[in-house]
């Protein structure tokens, strides 16, 4: 218990020290925002500040801090310690600098900024591996809800596959809707509605477990070689760890949903609160599921193995919680917080591409020729997912791992950025740096002979595996201060502006 209350301190002190210093660095001012300056009356609307902040909290707090974390747990109370810190020092700068960067930038999203501050060559990289990201996002996020919903605790007898695909049609409909309406007319009505649940359903489960809290293992300094071997599977906790846990510690996909709401805000001066403190709400949300997730593994010892993410969560919120009416609120909120990561993977992915295309996206016929082809691709990948047995853990896997990968990308701008403008670059090059590393690891040393049900990577053995990676991580590293550099001795560049030329 000591360990996860220390790991709730670091991180509401973080956001008030860390999150502090952070901001200082930025440097936010009293400059319009692309809301003021652009409105288009479809993605740059103004709005007001506790809807961005409900907004962005609902986009970036997927199934992630929920599901992830509940497989998470099974490496043990470290997990404790190492979400709170690396949500401070990585997550939340890495949603801080994404919507910061892209408010100075017009609103634009990553793989547009990734052309001016990266050059043209990687941006294509990036613009690829963020469209594939988004596009199993919103497979990912279509399956998990429906699935919930057709578990025992919503459909009670009536649990099958028809209602699953029922669920299915209408989750992907109002992605559709919320894909292809202005932002004020569908996501910022709605939402607020959906940030109660999301509250009543965390207070819920934290309530439950509180009588509990006693029996949450503690992380052990004297003993750290076997708190890095606990996993029942014996997945090793660099790179698993940081791939299982996709979103309580930083998620490359906030990058992509940081943007809508930096096109909202009407301040820069509350960019802290709506980006850098919904991360760590995040992470806090993430703490309480990994503390019901040990509970659980503590008093059904079985589920360590075998059991799907979706089954522990359904068997952990109707043991805490026996009266029937608050479990159900509850299985809602972790619904809602699926759908409201889902609907904007698709909508950032529309405005991504509408960006480096150039096509306006105020016609109606425009917003559909891009609109209709994305969810086309999507549905594909949900009904193969669904007919391969397999289908859905391959898909997890390479979701978690594009998801972090995406976070490389995200925090390769930022160190540009604040190199170009001489500021404090190793706030965001440190991060960058590790996310390298752990991404490059596993797709080095992952595969099926090295790790049961893992999808395909190179199959290297572990060491290799990590001597290529500290190799990568380091040669991004000189690249990225190499092109900050050569961008702050550039007279005609202004990273705080956003200009076609760059």
């Amino acid at each position: 218990m000591i360990t996860f209350l220390i790991g709730i301190a670091i991180l509401v002190g973080g956001y008030f020290t860390y999150g502090k210093f952070v901001e200082r660095v930025f440097g936010p001012d009293d400059r319009k925002t692309p809301a003021l300056e652009n409105p288009d009356g479809v993605d740059r609307v103004p709005m007001a500040h506790w809807k961005n902040v409900l907004i962005q909290l609902l986009n970036i707090a997927g199934i992630g801090p929920v599901i992830g974390v509940i497989l998470g747990i099974k490496f043990g109370a470290i997990v404790f310690i190492l979400l709170p810190i690396g949500n401070v020092l990585g997550g939340a700068v890495h949603d801080y600098f994404s919507g910061m960067i892209s408010m100075r930038n017009n609103g634009y999203n990553v793989p547009a900024l990734s052309r001016k501050f990266l050059g043209k060559g990687p941006a294509k990289v990036v613009m690829t591996l963020i469209s594939v990201a988004l596009i199993l996002v919103g497979a990912v996020f279509t399956n998990t809800p429906a699935a919930l919903i057709n578990t025992p605790i919503l459909a009670g007898s009536a649990v099958s596959p028809t209602l699953f695909w029922i669920a299915v049609a209408c989750i992907f409909t109002y992605y559709f809707a919320s894909t292809f309406f202005p932002i004020d007319k569908i996501i910022g009505r709605i939402y607020p509605i959906f940030g109660a649940l999301l509250i009543l359903a965390s207070l819920a489960i934290f309530v439950g477990i509180i009588p509990n809290l006693n029996v949450l293992d503690n992380f052990c300094f004297n003993d750290i070689m076997s708190n890095f071997h606990k996993h029942p599977g014996g997945q090793p906790i660099i790179p698993m760890l940081f791939v299982t846990i996709a979103c309580g510690i930083i998620s490359g996909f906030h990058s992509t949903q940081s943007p809508l709401v930096a096109r909202t805000e009407v301040t820069e001066k509350t960019g802290r609160q709506t980006f850098y403190g919904m991360m760590i709400i995040e992470g806090l949300i993430g703490m309480i599921w990994a503390a019901g997730g040990m509970f659980i593994y503590h008093q059904m010892p079985e589920l360590l193995t075998g059991a799907s993410g979706v089954k522990v969560l359904s068997i952990l919120v109707s043991t805490v919680i026996p009266w029937a009416p608050i479990s159900i609120l509850v299985v809602v909120g972790v619904i809602v917080l699926a759908i409201t990561s889902g609907d904007t993977s698709l909508r950032s992915l529309r405005l991504t591409i509408a960006e480096l295309t150039g096509m306006e996206q105020t016609s109606v016929k425009n917003r559909l020729l891009l609109t209709v082809p994305m969810f086309t691709i999507c549905a594909a990948i949900i009904f193969w997912s669904n007919l391969n047995p397999e289908g859905f853990n391959i898909l997890w896997n390479y979701f978690s791992w594009s998801n972090q990968l995406m976070a490389v990308c995200s925090l390769c701008v930022a160190t540009v950025y604040l190199r170009s403008k001489n500021k404090n670059f190793w706030i965001a090059l440190i991060p960058c740096m590790f996310m390298a590393f752990i991404t490059s690891d596993y797709i080095l040393w992952v595969s099926p002979e090295n790790l049961k049900g893992a999808p395909l990577g190179f199959g290297l053995s572990y060491n290799v595996a990590i001597v290529l990676a500290i190799v990568c991580a380091g040669v991004l590293g000189f690249l990225l201060l190499k092109r900050g550099k050569k961008l702050s001795q550039t007279s005609d560049f202004t990273p705080d502006h956003w200009d076609d030329k760059h």
